[in-house]
């Protein structure tokens, strides 16, 4: 297989996927090194291919047909985490991204995608596991959040719990 081939093989892959692949997952699949993966998934995104690196693995963006879009501006302290995601996810909202704006470096953005009770609690225990520190010790808690919904209802509860808990950085 030459490297064009391997580079649609990988892009059939991540569109079928549910769920993120690892860039070691790919090389072992295809015979490669994983630093092989880093440049093809490099010159693939160069080509316009929508492909998302998170802490899971690469996903191909699947842009979510309609839905509303928001995002929320929040501030709080690292031990809140867990409960931040959990109140945008139980009202159904996807958690796309997480962006600080350093003073030094300007803005710093990661892709999370957490969709789910399962998607946050292995994003706490990697924490945990890696003796991590989230984005928002960088900025004092001050970080923003791209939140997906369905329909706007949802984003309007979100909205309204995360006031009420005092994390929504209020316009």
């Amino acid at each position: 297989m030459n490297a064009e081939e391997r580079r649609q093989y990988m892009i059939n892959l991540l569109v079928k996927s549910l769920s993120p692949i690892k860039g070691q997952k790919l090389a072992e699949e295809l015979g490669v090194t994983r630093q092989v993966i880093v440049k093809d998934i490099a010159i693939l995104r160069a080509k316009g291919t929508d492909i998302i690196a998170t802490p899971d693995g690469y996903i191909i963006n699947k842009n979510e047909k309609g839905g509303y879009f928001k995002i929320l501006a929040l501030c709080h302290n690292s031990n809140e985490i867990e409960e931040e995601l959990k109140t945008i996810i139980k009202y159904g909202g996807v958690v796309k991204d997480v962006l600080v704006d350093h003073p030094l470096y300007g803005e710093i953005k990661a892709m999370l995608m957490i969709k789910n009770l399962y998607d946050v609690d292995n994003f706490v225990k990697k924490f945990t596991n890696y003796k991590a520190e989230p984005l928002l010790i960088l900025t004092n808690g001050v970080h923003l959040h791209t939140v997906w919904t369905e329909k706007e209802d949802q984003i309007n509860k979100i909205v309204e719990e995360l006031s009420e808990k005092g994390y929504l950085l209020e316009e």
